[in-house]
């Protein structure tokens, strides 16, 4: 990585300006207001900054040498966006609730070191947050560090991999809590959230984000979603007969990292007629992935909706049967289950040490499950390789090197994206982003 803390702060001003904006110019174009929002919340804190920023954090680290990509291992199956708040659980698809690294929007082919450095600078933001000592930092990344070689060890000598999982079974402490919490959760409970009961049936109900569409576009989402049923596996798809859409409304208002990309929400009729039976889907445009703008175009992925959904069967054990693609105006969509047993990490009550260590532990094994186990459907060809055994043929058994280096990045480009942040809050509140302007 270039130092940036050594940049003159008008240069680096204006490098964040430049990165972000070469990055968001479509979209901050097609919806100015969308991206005023995500601007703001950015500006909130430095951590919130650095969950919207991820095309800054490539940019600065793909030109830095990096001692432990090597030809296989710089180009295997990652998350793209690791930071700590993107973890959480999810219903497999055979039906069992797992915790594990959430969010693949940004999934693509990279370092797998990338995703351990920007977990590990989240790490080191989230802990200056509460005011926890260098000391303790340098303990949780080394924690989250060892933990995930270890469980990359036991995948390479095993032969059990997709078993592993952290579940009801086998979590612990705070983790086995938020698997509780997301079992607590119900069908019916997501269902009243955002439908209603007319005429017997059920519909979706208006509220905020919530957008009716006219005879044409609702023709024009029914027609991408016929395309999408023949991309779910055979081993997953339904009968015909159980894609029958009840309604579909247009949706927005969504996070820091999905401003103004447009999306759709359809009602689809359940394995039976039972009301409660009904499941919710999320067809929405494909982002660009950051990892994607500093690495070559591989030439295998139709569209970013196609991209997605290809590097989560990749980088997930057992993924939703109901994940696919399509598209809509000649633009790449994903299509996936809205699922009532999502649950995310909160970390708004985990401070002390004695409660972090024994979560990051089970962290580190989750990123090494990711990188290293695919879902028995996952047909792709570009990771022809054993990830486990190419990430310990580079690390050589130098793992205390390796950690400390971890570490190192860490805590510095933590300090970077601080101060980063600064900049970032001076030059959109001065109208210095193109396009965007200030409210």
């Amino acid at each position: 990585m270039t130092d940036a803390l050594e940049r003159d702060p008008e240069d680096r001003q204006r490098w964040i300006v430049d990165v972000l904006v070469e990055a968001f110019h479509p979209l901050i174009e097609a919806d100015a207001s969308a991206f005023r929002r995500k601007f703001r919340k950015m500006a909130a804190d430095p951590f919130a900054f650095y969950r919207g920023s991820a095309c800054l954090f490539y940019a600065d680290v793909a030109p830095a040498a990096d001692p432990w990509a090597d030809e296989r291992t710089g180009r295997v199956w990652i998350q793209g966006d690791l930071h700590c708040q993107n973890f959480g659980t999810y219903m497999n698809s055979e039906g069992v609730l797992v915790f594990d690294v959430n969010d693949y929007d940004e999934a693509y082919l990279g370092h797998f070191t990338w995703d351990l450095q920007r977990l590990a600078a989240s790490l080191a933001l989230l802990g200056f947050g509460k005011a926890l000592s260098d000391g303790t930092i340098r303990s949780m990344i080394e924690t989250l560090g060892r933990a995930y070689l270890g469980q990359v060890r036991a995948f390479a000598e095993g032969s059990r991999d997709h078993e592993f999982a952290l579940t009801l079974d086998t979590a612990e402490g705070v983790l086995q809590d938020v698997l509780r919490t997301a079992r607590m959760q119900t069908r019916i409970a997501l269902l009243e959230r955002s439908t209603t009961i007319s005429r017997g049936d059920r519909v979706f109900q208006e509220g905020p984000g919530v957008r009716t569409l006219e005879p044409a576009e609702r023709e024009k989402v029914l027609a991408a979603f016929r395309e999408y049923i023949g991309t779910i596996p055979a081993t997953k798809r339904l009968d015909p007969d159980d894609y029958h859409v009840k309604d579909v409304v247009g949706r927005s208002g969504f996070g820091i990292g999905s401003a103004g990309l447009p999306a759709y929400n359809l009602l689809i009729e359940g394995r039976t007629q039972a009301l409660e039976n009904d499941v919710v889907l999320s067809m929405k445009q494909g982002n660009v992935a950051a990892p994607s703008r500093v690495v070559p175009d591989p030439g295998y992925f139709s569209h970013h909706g196609h991209r997605t959904v290809v590097s989560q069967r990749a980088l997930q054990a057992h993924a939703d049967p109901w994940l696919g693609w399509c598209t809509l105006d000649g633009v790449g969509q994903v299509v996936q289950e809205l699922s009532p047993y999502e649950a995310d990490l909160d970390w708004s009550e985990i401070s002390e040490p004695d409660e972090i260590l024994p979560l990051l532990d089970q962290l580190g094994q989750a990123v090494a499950k990711v990188h290293c186990v695919s879902d028995a459907d996952s047909e792709q060809s570009l990771v022809d390789f054993q990830t486990e055994d190419a990430i310990l043929a580079a690390v050589g058994g130098r793992d205390e090197e390796f950690v400390a280096w971890l570490c190192d990045f860490g805590l510095r480009y933590a300090q970077v994206a601080r101060r980063d942040h600064t900049l970032f809050v001076d030059a959109f509140r001065n109208g210095a982003i193109p396009g965007v302007g200030t409210g």
